[in-house]
């Protein structure tokens, strides 16, 4: 179990670490010679009887009292179990008192007690009226009923007692679950001569062991564990709950600072910054919290400033009342490393203040559409505690579908746990995308799509079809690609779709030519293979049928709906057969990288730049190539087969 202190300055925080452990947990000289807790401190106590373990033993984390090191205070409670509530008989509760308080409620700790500390000075009476004062500070939160225990650590009264009593609620306390994976917020990096890098801190989620990878994230640079003390004792391993200190091989002190996390190595490392969450606002914040307002925004052992988004549009010009909750979009002015479930506590952009807090419902908020109802209703979804119904109900919600590795990176859980948790053939996985959609939600896709397609073919019934890129953008655009094309080739297996060359279409669609127009079809077609590579243009091929322009493109419009001529650009057709040349040509000339260099395209066909650049952009638009590079190193990517039949 963590225990972690909370209380204002000099009500005897330190002291009484040092009279519970035996250890003083001021390190720095300047705390010395200021008297006061400056950083975080740490010590350790063994639980009778036990064997000496990490499990054995109990942690504190002292945290500074003033009112300037708040964000420190904030990066020690951030993961304990119980919070030791330290107040001075003397005094009674000051301001730092409240706003620990407020700051353990915030990051929902509910097992804690309170050591009224200096009951030497304090006359029985004395005693009883801060008593009496504290419960009622505690009612209505989450350490309401915490016990009370008068101390003094000169003369020794009441440590005994206290003692007892944390040592057994850390007995009752069971393990936190270690499921998901690894997860520490650094509060902590140093070296020691002989071993290395040393990095500190809380252990979130998951389990740790000596050999194992890990990511720093967001900086995305990878270590080995060399080894690990566990509550302060050497170990093989740790797990959530647990204070851990790695030593890292890999990592020098400067890669590391307090407030990155430490994860698992091969887990995604997606950079947050909007973060959706489930706001509320203190009830004694100084004022309403305003649409757009800054503020500092505490995370794990991090802080950084944002900008509030309040999602409750009635709430854009009034701001939040104080006490209230609504939804709202954290947007930090820098990356941060985040899961659903975490807490995060806001101040005034000042420091001066704790406005309120909230849980993470979603780490990767989106840019836009963030108050649509469609969002609202997976926000709604999110806050489900059950996960298997979570994610049945994400689907529910998300008609087009879920990234899947960010969905893992956000529940900090494997892909294959997440869909383990779905009923058979409720869900439909796209492989090449990692795009994860309901079943209903595919089948409402293909109706929309047929729908879509009908409509298409009764107002341009001269047009085959509509080539897949501009049929995605036409319907679901969010879509990625791979996963699209992954789902059209499935509906063209069962009979639900047609493919002629590159357009789609419904099965019972055709473009049919009368008997002048097939005539002419055959006249000049062939003209399109005499020089196959470098064909004529409508221009050229009007002049010589003898037949308008207009009409004439419109004539090899429909041969290429029909799959008999494919249009390059507006007025310059191919025959399938120098396609399908140009299309091994580029294969042919993919590179170690994957790459198609335009320059090597070009020199190989003995085409302009001009056009070899038109005939590798018609393969991007028909999705056999993709472009991933521009201008003179403009390079394209094979990407699927050459859509010919």
């Amino acid at each position: 179990m963590l225990i972690g202190t909370a209380g204002h300055i000099d009500h005897g925080k330190t002291t009484l670490v040092r009279a519970l452990t035996g250890v003083d947990t001021d390190r720095l000289p300047e705390e010395k010679r200021r008297g006061i807790t400056i950083e975080l401190g740490y010590a350790y106590l063994p639980l009778p009887g036990g064997d000496g373990s990490p499990e054995a033993t109990v942690g504190f984390i002292d945290v500074p009292g003033h009112e300037k090191f708040v964000p420190t205070m904030l990066a020690g409670a951030n993961g304990i179990d119980f919070a030791l509530l330290v107040v001075a008989a003397d005094d009674g509760p000051m301001p730092q008192t409240r706003e620990h308080l407020q700051i353990l409620q915030l990051l929902g700790v509910a097992l804690g007690a309170v050591a009224l500390t200096k009951a030497d000075r304090a006359s029985p009476e004395r005693l009883a009226e801060v008593e009496a004062e504290l419960h009622a500070l505690l009612a209505g939160g989450s350490l309401a009923g915490a016990p009370v225990f008068p101390v003094s650590a000169i003369s020794g009264d009441g440590i005994a007692a206290l003692r007892q009593h944390l040592l057994d609620a850390a007995a009752a306390t069971p393990p936190r679950p270690d499921a998901g994976g690894f997860r520490l917020a650094v509060d902590r990096v140093f070296t020691l001569a002989g071993a290395g890098t040393i990095v500190a801190g809380t252990v979130h989620a998951g389990r740790i062991a000596a050999g194992d990878t890990i990511e720093l994230a967001p900086a995305g640079k990878t270590a080995r564990v060399r080894s690990l003390h566990v509550q302060n004792r050497k170990a093989d391993a740790g797990h959530a709950g647990q204070r851990c200190a790695l030593n890292l091989a890999g990592l020098a002190v400067e890669d590391v600072r307090r407030g990155d996390w430490l994860i698992a190595g091969g887990a995604p490392n997606l950079p947050a910054q909007r973060l959706d969450i489930r706001l509320r606002l203190a009830t004694d914040a100084p004022r309403p919290l305003t649409h757009g307002a800054s503020v500092q925004l505490h995370h794990g052992t991090r802080h950084l400033t944002a900008r509030v988004a309040l999602l409750d549009a009635a709430l854009e010009k009034t701001g939040l009342a104080p006490g209230g909750e609504c939804l709202a979009q954290l947007v930090a002015d820098q990356p941060l490393t985040a899961c659903r479930g975490d807490l995060v506590v806001l101040r005034d952009a000042h420091g001066r203040h704790t406005l309120g807090g909230g849980r993470v419902l979603d780490p990767f908020g989106p840019v836009r559409h963030r108050r649509h109802p469609e969002r609202l209703a997976v926000l709604a979804a999110l806050a489900i505690d059950n996960p298997a119904e979570r994610l049945q109900a994400l689907l529910a919600a998300a008609p087009l579908g879920l990234d899947l590795p960010q969905l893992a990176a956000a529940e900090n859980t494997p892909p294959d746990a997440l869909l383990a948790r779905l009923p058979a053939g409720s869900a439909r996985l796209s492989e090449k995308a990692g795009w994860l959609i309901g079943s209903a939600a595919l089948d409402a896709l293909a109706a929309r799509l047929e729908a879509r397609l009908a409509l298409h073919h009764a107002e341009h019934p001269d047009e085959l079809g509509v080539e897949r890129d501009r049929l995605r953008r036409m319907l679901a655009p969010q879509l990625p690609a791979p996963a699209f094309a992954e789902w059209l080739d499935a509906w063209l297996a069962d009979g639900r779709l047609a493919r002629t060359g590159a357009a789609w279409h419904l099965p019972d669609h055709r473009v049919e030519l009368d008997a002048r127009d097939r005539r002419r079809a055959d006249t000049l077609l062939p003209w399109l293979a005499e020089h196959p590579f470098d064909p004529p243009w409508v221009r050229d091929i009007a002049l010589r049928l003898g037949e308008p322009e207009a009409a004439t493109r419109d004539l090899l419009k429909r041969l290429a709906a029909r799959g008999e001529a494919f249009q390059v650009v507006r007025d310059l057709f191919y025959a399938p057969a120098a396609v399908r040349s140009l299309g091994q040509i580029a294969g042919e000339l993919e590179g170690a990288d994957g790459a198609i260099r335009a320059a090597a395209f070009r020199d190989r066909t003995g085409l302009g730049r001009k056009r070899a650049i038109q005939i590798l952009e018609f393969f991007d638009r028909v999705g056999y190539t993709r472009k991933v590079g521009r201008g003179h190193e403009e390079k394209h990517r094979i990407r699927g087969e050459l859509p010919l039949t």
